[in-house]
């Protein structure tokens, strides 16, 4: 049905929505262009300012992943009447507002209409040379792969609704979605990043079939290697899955291969959806040591090489096991 809707075209539009990126990008000048994008979906936690921190880092994520500085942002609120006290709008906008001043940009208005359930997030305009843009396609053979967040928000998140979650992991879990990628896409800068995504609803496997794709290369990833949540695996292994980690894996599972024994519950976690994930960084392999511990100094943790590019073969997405 989208495919009958006609193509945009303006001789600014360097990416628009007939490209699967993150965000769109529109030129001002030689010198500026414009990162826009939009973000919104249902509460996903009971505390109101919580959620709103989290749904602004999950939005405000599009335009780090295209290497790009927030500058603005509107908010976009469904609130259901008589359901939810007041107050807690206030809490919600706090949130998202507290999380978008610390990406160092600003809200400067929104849109409230009334709906069946709570739902929040943000309209982001970010800024960024036109000779600067990350974008899916771009990796390279011989290139490497780095995570720059664990994973497993999805299963922790499935495990917390149904009372499995510990107190301790329950906190970790609502810091890990709030915490912002301005970091590991500040660091970016000056280490020749060929390809970058955030890791967000498709999961691991599914946005790094997406950047495979654009870029026409095949994706070695060394599930030993990955940097989890802790206690993910085992959540995972009980059982505590999401309907969404289960339609990315139908949704990869043609272009996966598997070298070596990937245990079944490691494999759905790779398809785990994530909220506010981290980011999916192909860099030079020369250049990814002083990548990772670029990051590092900066203070973020479970940042991990991941996996290789290679020319493509008949699969996109090879898995290493033991």
């Amino acid at each position: 049905m989208l495919e009958s809707l006609p193509p945009q075209r303006h001789p600014d539009l360097i990416v628009g929505c007939n490209q699967a990126d993150d965000s769109a990008v529109v030129r001002v000048n030689d010198e500026t262009a414009l990162v826009l994008t939009v973000d919104f979906f249902p509460a996903i936690v009971d505390d109101p300012y919580t959620f709103g921190q989290v749904a602004a880092a999950n939005a405000l994520s599009d335009v780090y992943a295209m290497g790009g500085r927030p500058v603005t942002a509107l908010n976009i609120v469904v609130f259901p009447k008589g359901d939810v006290p007041l107050e807690a709008l206030g809490d919600l906008l706090r949130g998202g507002a507290d999380k978008v001043n610390e990406a160092g940009a600003v809200i400067v208005g929104g849109h409230t209409i009334k709906g069946a359930e709570l739902m929040y997030g943000l309209s982001v305009v970010g800024l960024i040379h036109p000779d600067r843009i990350l974008r899916k396609e771009g990796a390279e053979n011989g290139d490497v792969l780095v995570l720059t967040k664990p994973l497993g928000t999805g299963i922790y998140s499935t495990a917390l609704k149904n009372g499995a979650l510990s107190p301790r992991r329950e906190k970790l879990f609502y810091r890990a979605m709030a915490a912002l990628n301005r970091e590991a896409a500040e660091g970016m800068h000056g280490f020749g990043v060929s390809a970058c995504t955030d890791v967000t609803g498709f999961g691991l496997l599914g946005h790094a079939l997406e950047m495979a794709r654009a870029s026409d290369v095949s994706l070695r990833i060394d599930t030993r290697a990955l940097p989890l949540l802790p206690g993910a695996l085992d959540l995972a292994k009980r059982g505590f899955l999401t309907g969404g980690g289960m339609a990315n894996h139908e949704y990869v599972k043609d272009e996966l291969v598997f070298e070596g024994k990937v245990p079944p519950p490691l494999a759905m976690l790779l398809c785990d959806p994530q909220t506010s994930g981290g980011l999916l960084v192909a860099i030079p392999r020369k250049r990814a040591a002083r990548y990772l511990s670029a990051l590092k100094r900066r203070g973020l943790k479970g940042v991990a090489v991941i996996g290789e590019v290679e020319a493509p073969s008949d699969k996109r997405l090879i898995l290493m096991g033991k």
